[in-house]
């Protein structure tokens, strides 16, 4: 950091800053004054020394309140980040306090969720019981952006959503087989294996339209000149158990999700011959090297999950 930045930083007040968001938020300084419990003459010479500060004007001040000047509409923005990014690390050295000794925000998909993510996460837990761990559950197109802008540390998902020249790092997990779901007295139940094209003459049952699944069976049945017949969609791989059950239609779900929901439903699995029904779970940072430690840690440990079953496997 260079001379003059360190002596703008000791010369910004945080109480000022507050006082400046609490202004712009409420439009005016007497309201603001009453919400910070602080005399409307000291709010005002606060602001004025921000302003001389900055050297530059931040209110138009008028008989009805205030509003923001150009410059003060860039100070809001970045006065809101620095009072979040405090406020966030006041949380997280609160926990440090109570004993939890790290903190990892992770998103992932519904089949990393489902399938390995309950018994991966129990394990590396049971190692290290001070390390927390937010997990939630979203579309793989959901989990990059969330990666990408910071809302995640570590996301786990399909990675073959990613658009070209993407600046995220991608590390394997694991990987997962698409298989075709059919009540036990349907046509295609004695199949062993089928084509995703055979199955376009039945209903369908899918997931969310911007799910890895059902993206992949979109761009399956254009690439040979036909649509999906979808009769309903569902958000969740029970529901879409059921909803088969029923005779609502065929369904696409990886083949260890339904293997662990054994009993929702009288059903068969036909595995899908196609190339893009066997796929890859993938880890994905922003830099995985620069990763709190805690973080490096899940990494390490699943990654080395998948190793470890590979190993097994030969």
């Amino acid at each position: 950091m260079r001379p003059t930045e360190r002596s703008f930083a000791r010369r910004i007040d945080l109480t000022s800053l507050q006082l400046f968001v609490a202004v712009c938020e409420l439009g005016s300084i007497g309201r603001a004054a009453e919400r910070e419990f602080i005399a409307a003459s000291a709010v005002s010479k606060r602001l004025s020394d921000l302003e001389a500060t900055l050297e530059t004007p931040l209110l138009y001040r008028h008989t009805r309140g205030v509003d923001l000047t150009p410059a003060g509409e860039s100070l809001l923005h970045h006065a809101r980040s620095v009072l979040f990014s405090l406020e966030k690390m006041q949380g997280e050295l609160s926990e440090y306090a109570d004993g939890v000794r790290g903190h990892v925000r992770i998103h992932a998909n519904i089949s990393a969720v489902i399938q390995f993510l309950p018994e991966d996460l129990g394990r590396f837990i049971q190692d290290h019981p001070e390390v927390k761990i937010d997990l939630e559950e979203h579309l793989s197109t959901e989990v990059l952006r969330a990666v990408q802008e910071g809302a995640a540390d570590l996301g786990i998902c399909n990675t073959g959503v990613l658009s070209p020249g993407h600046e995220l790092q991608v590390r394997p997990y694991r990987q997962d087989q698409l298989v075709l779901i059919v009540p036990r007295r349907h046509p295609l139940a004695r199949r062993k294996t089928i084509a995703f094209e055979q199955t376009l003459d039945y209903d369908h049952v899918g997931l969310h339209s911007n799910s890895s699944v059902y993206m992949a069976m979109r761009d399956a049945a254009a690439a040979v000149g036909r649509t999906i017949r979808l009769r309903i969609r569902v958000t969740g791989l029970d529901a879409m158990c059921r909803m088969i059950h029923n005779g609502l239609g065929v369904g696409v779900m990886p083949l260890r999700a339904f293997e662990l929901m054994h009993g929702v439903g009288d059903l068969e699995c036909v595995r899908l011959s196609d190339a893009w029904a066997s796929r890859n779970i993938d880890l994905v940072a922003r830099d995985f090297s620069t990763l709190p430690v805690t973080g490096r840690l899940l990494v390490q440990h699943l990654a080395g999950r998948i190793e470890t079953e590979s190993a097994a496997i030969e």
